[in-house]
C-alpha cells in the first residue's frame, strides 16, 4: 500500500439518452478503466436512461493517469454493443485536492475550480470541484464519443487512508485557513 497515493470513488449515477442498440432499447452498463484496473457497473435491462448510483473504487499510484470509460449494451448471442466512451482527465481535480490539502475553514459548496467544456475533454457542461463538509468532489456530465447520442453523469470523491502515502502538497495559507505553520527548534550541544 505503501506506493498507493489514495483511492478515488467513481460514482456511477446514470445515463441519459443513451444509444438504442436493440430493437428499441438497449442493456446498458458502464466500464472503466483506470491504469491496469478495470471495473464495471451493473447491467439494466431495456433503459436508455439507466440509474446506477453504483460506486467504484480505484487505488490510484500515479497522479496523471486518466479515467477511461465505455458504455456497452449487453447482448445474450453477440458480442456487446458499444454505446460511447469518454476520456477524463484527472489532473484538474488532482491539483484542487493538492490545492486543497490543510485548509479547513472553506465554506460549504465552494467551487475550488470550474472547468469549461473543450474539445480536450468530454465534458458535455461546466464541471465545479466543490468543497462540502471536508471533502472535495468533483460532479461531471460526460458527452461521450463514437456514438449518435448519450451522457453520464459521475461524480469523482479522493479518500486517503492512513497507510496511503497522499498527495504530496504544500499547505496554503490565508484567511481561509488560519493554522500557523510548525516552526521545529533544533538544540544545540555546547
Amino acid at each position: 500500500m505503501s506506493d498507493i497515493l489514495g483511492f478515488l470513488k467513481v460514482i456511477v449515477q446514470r445515463g441519459i439518452n443513451l444509444a438504442i442498440r436493440d430493437a428499441i432499447t438497449s442493456d446498458p452498463y458502464v466500464v472503466i478503466h483506470i491504469g491496469q484496473q478495470k471495473l464495471k457497473t451493473h447491467v439494466i435491462k431495456r433503459n436508455c436512461n439507466p440509474v446506477w448510483n453504483e460506486v467504484l473504487i480505484f487505488s490510484i499510484k500515479d497522479p496523471n493517469v486518466s479515467i477511461n470509460l465505455a458504455v456497452y449494451d449487453k447482448d445474450t448471442f453477440t458480442l456487446d454493443d458499444q454505446m460511447g466512451m469518454a476520456e477524463i482527465d484527472l489532473k484538474p481535480y488532482i491539483a484542487a485536492l493538492k490545492m486543497a490539502k490543510g485548509l479547513h475553514n472553506l465554506p460549504n459548496s465552494c467551487a475550488l475550480k470550474r472547468i469549461q467544456p473543450n474539445q480536450n475533454n468530454c465534458l458535455a457542461n461546466e464541471s465545479s470541484i466543490i468543497w462540502e463538509n471536508g471533502k472535495i468532489t468533483q460532479d461531471m456530465r460526460i458527452k461521450l464519443k463514437n456514438v449518435e447520442c448519450g451522457e453520464l453523469l459521475i461524480q469523482l470523491d479522493w479518500n486517503e487512508t492512513p497507510n496511503c502515502k497522499g498527495l504530496e502538497s504544500e499547505v496554503m495559507h490565508g484567511p481561509w485557513n488560519p493554522i500557523k505553520p510548525q516552526t521545529h527548534h533544533t538544540r544545540r550541544h555546547h
